[in-house]
């Protein structure tokens, strides 16, 4: 069945691409680089990519891309060009994204610059949040209204019943959301079904809730977690879950989920074949090591508890790429206030993940495992003009990945580190 998913979903995004594309294209040139086509490819010096129509019509050598009068041209010598990168969890949650048909469109854009497209993303996947609102998002970016960049959502989540996480309900209940618990295996398939009709793009369940109490954390029955996750499937669609200890990453893995959301740190130590089992499955990894550490810093844990903790979180990182399992670069943020990506490049060195590995969780990884392979993730002709522009080379050090120059969507600049620097001077 999740075989389904990527060809379902190519067609959808085809179709989505053409329809947003008019609004966000121009003609641009990225001049002198050195440019990564993709992981698996040799970089190549002083090239040029060149854009038309918010796709890339050529990439090579400088002196073998003719540059057409009138394109935009941006000198990238010096810099390392590669393709745009994905975040593939996050939650646009906070303000200004709640009701954001009510929010100024500058407001908007300047949050997502500042969040999100400063650190080189060109798409999200916002895998929980308050009912319509990142739909909501999605269409004033594709109307040209919002810059942004490439949304994807799966709405609101999948709690066990009586097993909202501890720490949203006063989210819950200041926003009145309707409850996003689920009782049956019925409940949940007519959910999943009404959530992906009205433009959800997968589902995201919480396999193991952290309630609180004695209890700790609340897994979510089997049978309700098959069904949601048959469902998406059913529509083509990708399923995450939040598994938190063993006996959530159980229930993820019964149930056959696309995408582990977290680490699960609870759990212990993976062995090589419980990787296996993992990549038999065909489940991919979102390490979010970020989150752990902040999180555990901002309670003032002991020193020697949080690095035992992110150290179980990195092991488990580890032994996923050791194994050859899927890694997709996320980072939570959203839920956590950290947006500068540093961290998470440094805790994924640190798991022994190399500068191919990184950007394959941030290119090709996400864009197969969504249904994109064909049109994001790498630069090649006929691509999408998706690009990040670094300042450094990230052969040298994993960390240049979040020293970002310029981001590229579809041709268009959403994010100019130098035109920022300038306009901030001139304040």
């Amino acid at each position: 069945m999740r075989k389904t998913v990527p060809t379902l979903c190519a067609v959808a995004s085809a179709l989505l691409l053409s329809i947003a594309m008019p609004a966000m294209a121009q003609d641009l040139a990225i001049v002198g680089a050195r440019v990564f086509p993709a992981p698996d490819a040799a970089p190549i010096d002083d090239a040029t990519v060149l854009i038309r129509d918010g796709r890339i019509t050529a990439v090579g050598p400088r002196k073998r891309v003719d540059v057409p009068r009138g394109t935009q041209v941006v000198d990238g010598r010096g810099t390392s060009v590669t393709a745009g990168f994905w975040n593939s969890h996050v939650h646009l949650i906070a303000p200004p994204f709640h009701q954001p048909g009510d929010q100024p469109a500058a407001v908007l854009s300047d949050a997502l610059r500042e969040r999100f497209t400063q650190w080189g993303f060109t798409t999200l996947f916002d895998i929980a949040s308050l009912p319509g609102d990142v739909r909501a998002l999605r269409g004033r970016i594709e109307r040209g209204d919002v810059v942004g960049p490439q949304l994807l959502t799966v709405d609101m989540p999948f709690y066990p019943e009586h097993g909202t996480p501890i720490y949203v309900r006063e989210l819950w209940e200041k926003t009145k959301a309707p409850s996003a618990e689920i009782a049956s295996a019925e409940q949940g398939r007519s959910r999943a079904a009404s959530q992906i009709q009205a433009g959800a793009d997968g589902v995201k369940l919480f396999t193991g809730a952290i309630v609180g109490g004695p209890r700790g954390v609340l897994p979510m029955s089997a049978d309700i977690a098959r069904a949601i996750v048959e469902e998406a499937h059913a529509h083509g669609k990708p399923a995450f879950a939040h598994p938190t200890d063993q006996a959530g990453l159980d229930v993820a893995i019964d149930s056959g989920v696309d995408v582990l959301a977290h680490t699960a740190p609870d759990a212990g130590e993976w062995s090589p074949a419980f990787v296996a089992r993992l990549k038999a499955d065909d489940m991919a990894l979102v390490p979010t090591l970020t989150l752990f550490d902040s999180e555990l810093r901002r309670e003032n844990v002991p020193e020697e508890v949080l690095q035992r903790f992110v150290g179980a979180a990195t092991q488990q990182v580890r032994a996923m790429a050791q194994g050859g399992g899927q890694i997709l670069f996320g980072t939570d943020a959203g839920y956590i206030e950290v947006y500068d990506t540093h961290l998470e490049y440094r805790l994924m060195s640190a798991a022994g993940m190399d500068w191919r590995q990184i950007l394959t969780s941030l290119t090709t990884a996400p864009a197969q495992r969504f249904g994109q392979g064909a049109q994001r993730g790498r630069i090649a002709q006929g691509y999408a003009g998706d690009l990040v522009l670094l300042r450094g080379d990230p052969r040298k050090s994993n960390e240049a990945f979040a020293d970002v120059r310029m981001t590229v969507r579809d041709g268009r600049v959403i994010h100019d580190a130098d035109a920022a620097t300038t306009s901030s001077k001139d304040k």
